[in-house]
């Protein structure tokens, strides 16, 4: 079978694409990434760079996807539109994710913006996952308060310098990392050693229970969901505290967390309703996603967990941070994505405390406008709408 390969271009007869590498220096007692000294940090991505000059530019980050190469990207830059997407430090990796040290990476990237690139202006793009990220930024570079992760030590972000965005933009974006996982995770899993011992009374894949499920049963499942992730996180606590009793506090433990992809919303399309298909999600089957290498959190560790999975500690929550913003905010929610649902559209525009915030919907859009040039082109055209209206030079 021939393999068909699709690729985007370098650069086009409107705009340039050129890679960004920078790296700076941070206080670490250890490495939770492959490669290099400790202490050092190396982030890289790609500029989109419109022949029209600009004096602002969009900056995205997911704490672990690539977001320079989404469809999206190259819509915005034929727009006219200035874009970094950049990685942060665990691209492609997140079992050691920490949440703060992904804050700071995206601070060195707003720094690089306005120093070395010279843009006076800078409106962050919070994608999927990168919308709680963008949030928990804005909030803390507006008014820093968290000085360590939720697993002690680690960055204080009081300290790091995060200079604040002039307008924040959600795409496509999900409350939050350890909000999504507990609404995704497997509710009938009993035990963490044993995945294939579950309760049958909430096994959504057993063919036991068929949608669409009653609110009854939803309400049940939701709260069992919660509480395997608090579990797990009691476990977790334990054994950081038996590490740093024991002497071993830069130590870390890996761990296995099976059955991740189960949210009744893949199988029943009616509970937070939008144009998406039935007994499917973003990554495929939603059965087989569940016990597949690339579910959500599927392999963590420790401080990871508590610092983006846990549901009760992690602080990188969208709503909650969204109502520390006081610039102007862009909400869109795509309506057939089949991973952020208009649920998470509504509550972050919901979380934004002032009037100056818009939600905007891009019909039949799926998640990454994969093959949707009309959609893609939609949103980027509504993107530089919103920026004239709000008075940025695009």
């Amino acid at each position: 079978m021939r393999q068909k390969l699709i690729s985007q271009p370098a650069n086009c007869d409107t705009y340039d694409i050129k890679p960004i590498f920078l790296a700076y220096q941070e206080e670490a007692a250890f490495k939770d990434t492959y490669g290099g000294a400790v202490g050092w940090v190396s982030l890289g991505g790609f500029h989109y760079q419109p022949h029209k000059a600009s004096d602002t530019v969009l900056i995205s980050m997911h704490p672990i996807g690539g977001t320079g190469r989404l469809p999206v990207m190259r819509y915005l830059a034929e727009q006219g539109l200035h874009v970094i997407g950049a990685d942060s430090r665990y691209r492609g990796v997140d079992n050691a994710l920490n949440m703060e040290k992904v804050v700071s990476d995206l601070g060195a990237v707003v720094n690089y913006a306005r120093e070395t690139l010279g843009y006076k202006k800078v409106v962050l793009l919070g994608w999927s996952g990168g919308g709680s990220l963008t949030a928990y930024y804005q909030a803390q570079a507006e008014s820093p308060s968290v000085t360590c992760s939720p697993c002690g030590g680690g960055i204080d972000l009081t300290k790091v310098g995060l200079t604040p965005a002039d307008g924040v933009i959600f795409m496509a974006a999900h409350v939050s990392r350890h909000g999504t996982f507990t609404e995704w995770v497997d509710a009938s899993i009993v035990d963490e050693l044993d995945p294939y011992n579950r309760d049958p009374e909430l096994d959504i894949y057993s063919g036991e229970h068929v949608a669409p499920f009653s609110a009854a049963f939803v309400e049940k499942y939701r709260a069992a969901q919660i509480a395997r992730n608090r579990k797990i996180t009691a476990w977790v606590k334990d054994k950081l505290n038996w590490l740093q009793s024991a002497g071993r506090e830069n130590e870390e433990f890996a761990f296995t967390v099976h059955g991740t992809m189960a949210d009744p919303r893949w199988l029943d399309p009616t509970i937070d309703p939008n144009d998406r298909k039935p007994n499917w999600c973003y990554l495929g089957v939603p059965k087989i996603v569940n016990m597949s290498p690339v579910g959500l959190a599927r392999a963590s560790t420790l401080r990871s967990w508590l610092s983006q999975w846990s549901y009760d500690d992690a602080n990188a929550d969208g709503p909650k941070c969204a109502a520390s913003i006081s610039k102007p905010v862009l909400v869109i929610n795509n309506t057939a994505d089949d991973a952020c649902t208009p649920s998470h559209a509504q509550r972050l525009y919901d979380g934004v405390a002032h009037d100056d915030k818009e939600l905007h919907h891009i019909q039949g859009a799926t998640h990454y406008y994969q093959s949707q040039p009309e959609q893609g082109r939609q949103a980027a055209a509504l993107l530089q709408d919103w920026l004239q209206r709000k008075g940025f030079d695009v």
